[in-house]
């Protein structure tokens, strides 16, 4: 009686390539992800075009001011007279930065001012909120 052979296993291998291909898919994700919970506390506002850095802060005061004179500071209206007193608590400490988003039509002279009072309430470093080309 004739013995048949031995049926031959291979081995199996692990393919890199859909390895990769998934690796990148979520890594992609999850950028997209995390760049879209980057949430500013304003209010919409007509932005200048500008470059600028992404901003790196995790919670950022945002003062806002549109473009018939209102001001904001973290969507809670405000003006020049208590800018400083509400502004105060909510700098924690001198590296606290504050975000300036004006409306491209605001007045520049209300701007100069309320920094100028953000200034008085001890922020120390300006960030300039710009909409991208």
């Amino acid at each position: 009686m004739k013995r048949r052979k031995t049926r031959d296993y291979r081995k199996g291998k692990i393919e890199i390539i859909p390895l990769i291909d998934v690796m990148f898919f979520l890594l992609a994700t999850f950028m997209l992800a995390s760049l879209s919970m980057q949430n500013l506390d304003s209010l919409q506002v007509n932005l200048p075009q500008g470059q600028a850095e992404k901003l790196s802060a995790k919670t950022p005061v945002t003062l806002t001011l549109t473009n018939d004179s209102q001001i904001f500071i973290n969507k809670t209206p405000v003006t020049l007279e208590t800018l400083a007193d509400t502004l105060k608590p909510l700098l924690k400490d001198s590296e606290q930065k504050l975000v300036v988003s004006a409306d491209s039509d605001a007045p520049q002279g209300i701007v100069v001012q309320a920094m100028l009072r953000a200034r008085t309430a001890g922020a120390q470093h300006f960030l300039i909120a710009v909409k991208h080309q």
